[in-house]
This record gives C-alpha cells, structure tokens and sequence, in this order.
C-alpha cells in the first residue's frame, strides 16, 4: 500500500488528488492546517487527515511523527499548499513565500527520514506555468498575458527547489506539476478556468509515475513544459 501525504489537501486541486490516489488505492493523509475543514473533508474521501500548516515548523514535525508512528515510511509527498497574493508589499511578499517556498522546504525536509524509508519515494510539487520562464514569454501560452508579480515569482522559486533537489537527491523523484488553469480559491476573481478535478489529474499522474519514471523535470497535462 502506497503512503501519500498531500499539503493543502481540505479543498481545490488538493481535495481532487486525494480523490484520485484514494481511488487508486493509497493510503493517503489529507494534511489541513485548518482542523475542521481538514477532518471534514478527509471524511468525505475516505483519507487519514493530519494538521499541517506549512508555515509552522512545529505543525510540520508533528504531522511528520504522526506518519511515522501509523506507518513507518512515507512513499509521496505533494506539495500542494499555496497562496495567492498578489499585492507587492513586503508583508505580503513574504508570506506568499513562505507559504509558496519556504513551505515546500520545510514539509520536504522534515518528510526526507521517512521517505528514505521508502522503496520508490516520491515528492510532488505543485508549480505553475505562471513560474515558467517560457510559457511567460510565449504570447501563444496563457500565462504570457497574466501579470503575477509575486505568485508567478514564487512559483519560479518552486521550480528552482525541483531541479535542485532533483539533482542534490537522486534516490528520491522529484518533479514539478502545472496544473492548468483551475478556478479555486486562488483564481477566484478571475474565474473562467477549468475545474479541480480535471486539474487534479496531471498531479496524481506524476505521483503514480513508476520508478522508470523521470525526475527533476517540469510536467503539464500533455508532457513537459520548458522552464
């Protein structure tokens, strides 16, 4: 049985992944920072749900434990938490990213012991085409014609922490995931995008990769998508 654990898992493209690796037979810890959305919906998908918030280091070890404790090893972990502020102040900024970066470092690195436990571990994190040199320069891709000064940034940042971790760490799978234009929480004055569960269908594909399967790479709904 498959031990997952999903950042930011009580709603949106989160909720979705969850979904689709229950359905495929994972033992799957839905991880929430707010408690009550988190149970509720861990209920609803037949998951084990765990309080996390990424922000806290204190959230993320005790979470780690817990995993620990009921299974002894972790097989993949998606870094799917995020925030989408876009106001360019310093307070903000800051959060974005320590939401958006900090975040993925702080879950991956208290994550490592248990995912070295492992036969194939995996880390799955969530970026965005917003974050992609290319797709942001190619006036044929969407995210060209969508300013996102401190979300798109942050998600630069994701990337980068991807290849890096993908090259500094070869015996576990790293990969990066743009989901597509989803309408959630994040995008919600901007509707018009597809839905969770449609977008939810890339990430739980990359996490399901088998151990052939490619790391450090940067992976979209029809392949790779160019840095």
């Amino acid at each position: 049985m498959t031990v997952t654990l999903v950042t930011g898992a009580n709603k949106g493209i989160g909720y979705e992944t969850v979904r689709l690796l229950v359905a495929a037979g994972h033992t799957v810890y839905a991880a929430a920072r707010d408690e009550e959305r988190g149970r509720r919906a861990a209920a609803e998908l037949g998951a084990r749900f765990v309080r996390l918030d990424v922000t806290d280091d204190a959230s993320v070890a005790a979470a780690m434990k817990t995993v620990e404790a009921e299974q002894g090893r972790l097989d993949v972990l998606i870094n799917n938490a995020g925030l989408g502020l876009e106001s360019p102040t310093g307070p903000e900024a800051l959060l974005v990213f320590d939401t958006n970066v900090v975040g993925v470092i702080r879950v991956t690195q208290a994550a490592l012991p248990l995912l070295r436990k492992s036969d194939h571990p995996v880390v799955v994190n969530l970026s965005s085409a917003l974050g992609s040199f290319h797709a942001v320069t190619d006036p044929e891709r969407p995210a060209f014609h969508v300013p996102s000064l401190v979300y798109g940034s942050s998600k630069a940042a994701v990337s980068m922490l991807t290849l890096q971790y993908a090259k500094t760490m070869p015996d576990i799978t790293f990969n990066a995931v743009e989901p597509g234009y989803t309408d959630t929480d994040l995008t919600k004055d901007h509707p018009g995008g597809r839905s969770a569960e449609v977008s939810a269908q890339v990430v739980a594909r990359v996490a399901m990769m088998g151990k052939d399967g490619p790391t450090g790479t940067f992976q979209e709904e029809d392949g790779i998508l160019p840095w």
